[in-house]
């Protein structure tokens, strides 16, 4: 497709990276936010340059955070006994979507898949291992990975590594699709696959 300006072509160049994106909907982003005021369109700009610097990792469960210590991590209201294992950020905020689950969270960074040279050592699972061993409190690890090759391969290496951990074990039921991703499971199975876990 042909541009008129060399400026357009490079912000749909831009726009058409982000996920679900393609070009035809980058042309309309871009010249949707060539119609709005200039301070409607800096302030997304500088949001987003916001978001890159200031964004921050929880120090305990790996969660985004504007803090050092993400607001589930920091809240009393938690239950320190129950600790959800989950691939993703993403999946955090479907989990809480469901309003089903109290606990605390450990955010993994990904899933073991040697085909994408995602080993162990790139996750962060000693950092769960040691957060286990050093607090007497948590009673239960939920495994809430996807249905797939490479999260029941992540489960079961889980499982090895805390069996000689005083704690139970339990995956999330099976009414998550096999084969799909949490984040686009529908709220009210994935609230029930919560409640209904089975031990591992």
């Amino acid at each position: 497709m042909a541009y008129s300006s060399k400026l357009i072509e490079q912000a749909i160049t831009e726009v058409a990276k982000l996920p679900g994106i393609g070009k035809k909907s980058a042309l309309r982003i871009v010249l949707h936010l060539l119609k709005q005021e200039p301070i409607e369109t800096n302030m997304l700009a500088r949001g987003l340059e916001e978001l890159r610097e200031n964004i921050k990792y929880c120090t305990v469960c790996y969660n985004i955070s504007d803090d050092d210590v993400c607001a589930i991590c920091s809240s009393h209201k938690r239950d320190d006994t129950l600790i959800c294992v989950v691939e993703d950020i993403r999946d955090v905020m479907a989990i809480e979507n469901t309003e089903q689950y109290f606990g605390r969270y450990h955010v993994l960074g990904g899933i073991i898949s040697p085909i994408d040279g995602i080993g162990p050592e790139e996750l962060n699972i000693e950092s769960l291992v040691s957060r286990i061993d050093g607090n007497n409190a948590i009673e239960e690890i939920i495994v809430a990975l996807p249905s797939t090759m490479e999260g029941d391969t992540t489960a079961f290496y889980l499982t090895k590594k805390l069996q000689n951990s005083n704690v139970k074990i339990t995956g999330i039921a099976r009414g998550v699709p096999v084969g799909s991703e949490l984040e686009y499971t529908d709220e009210v199975t994935l609230g029930r696959s919560i409640l209904n876990r089975t031990q591992l």
